[in-house]
């Protein structure tokens, strides 16, 4: 009977299923099968031997990480980097959303979200080169630190620093585009609710705290499961693009690890083992966070 239903339904939407194979093969090419991979991991991998001839040294590749002199700094570098972007930047999507969504002349509303959704759009390369040239002991974010009383010097040199340029860059670049789900999620609280408000004496400020907040709090809650899901994924593009040896200190991320260790080092059962390591974390943090939010709010992803 299953089976037939199955049948049915293929037939019947056979369009449907065609238009989404693409996205089901990617993923599977490019997301599943790749898995397999995983096994280097445990393995003193050699690509002439392969996979299934590569000697199994079962967990000797994580003692080693977490016995290096680089593990504790690399791991604390990424939990500082990606909870304080958390911190940062997730509420600026949701502030920008609620001010665009109080603004009453449309050519200027959307004069401001063209400006904002820019950055996002713009090829990550030269976002990265825009950051150094604004940076450089004559950039023009330098030329305002100095107008200011700060020495003039290239700040993507000063280990001190290199946080707040990756989590300023990062607010700048993506705000607009994530404030978009927001924008949609206040499009479905209703009319009447602002209307009764505003009879009621409700000002501006008191509406959207018990009005628009709480219509698009399970928007927020997902948005943030998601987020913390992905904690530890730190940008590695951005930062492999910024970063120099001088700055390892604060801006060398697990991720950034892994890629030097795997591709440059060529080292690529260590270089699987750290990032199996970044996965798992992730992946706890995703249930740990999807748990605490279903027993608060009664919102989870599942």
């Amino acid at each position: 009977m299953t089976k037939g239903i199955v049948k049915k339904d293929l037939k019947k939407n056979w369009s449907i299923y065609l238009m989404a194979l693409p996205f089901v093969l990617f993923f599977l090419v490019f997301c599943y099968i790749p898995m397999g991979g995983i096994i280097m991991a445990f393995q003193d991998f050699s690509p002439a031997l392969g996979i299934f001839h590569s000697k199994w040294i079962g967990l000797q590749n994580f003692i080693d990480f977490f016995d290096s002199y680089y593990a504790k700094s690399i791991i604390w570098n990424t939990f500082i980097i990606s909870f304080s972007t958390l911190i940062f930047f997730f509420p600026c999507p949701i502030i920008l959303a609620l001010l665009l969504n109080e603004i009453k002349s449309k050519m200027f509303k959307k004069t401001i979200q063209t400006l904002c959704y820019m950055p996002y759009f713009i090829s990550l390369v030269v976002i990265c080169g825009l950051i150094k040239s604004f940076t450089d002991s004559n950039g023009f974010i330098t030329s305002i630190v100095t107008f200011f009383g700060g020495e003039k010097r290239n700040l993507l040199l000063d280990p001190t620093l290199f946080r707040s340029i990756y989590i300023g860059s990062h607010i700048w670049q993506n705000i607009g585009f994530s404030s978009i789900i927001y924008l949609a999620s206040l499009s479905s609280v209703s009319q009447e609710q602002y209307e009764a408000a505003a009879i009621d004496g409700a000002g501006r400020l008191k509406r959207t705290w018990h009005i628009t907040l709480p219509g698009i709090a399970p928007t927020i809650i997902i948005m943030l499961i998601l987020n913390i899901g992905g904690l530890f994924n730190v940008g590695y593009e951005k930062i492999i693009l910024l970063y120099n040896p001088i700055t390892y200190e604060t801006a060398d991320v697990i991720s950034t690890f892994t890629y030097r260790k795997g591709l440059i080092d060529a080292d690529y059962g260590y270089s699987t083992a750290i990032g199996l390591f970044n996965s798992v974390i992730n992946f706890v943090m995703l249930l740990s966070a999807n748990k605490i939010c279903r027993k608060l709010s009664s919102t989870s992803l599942f």
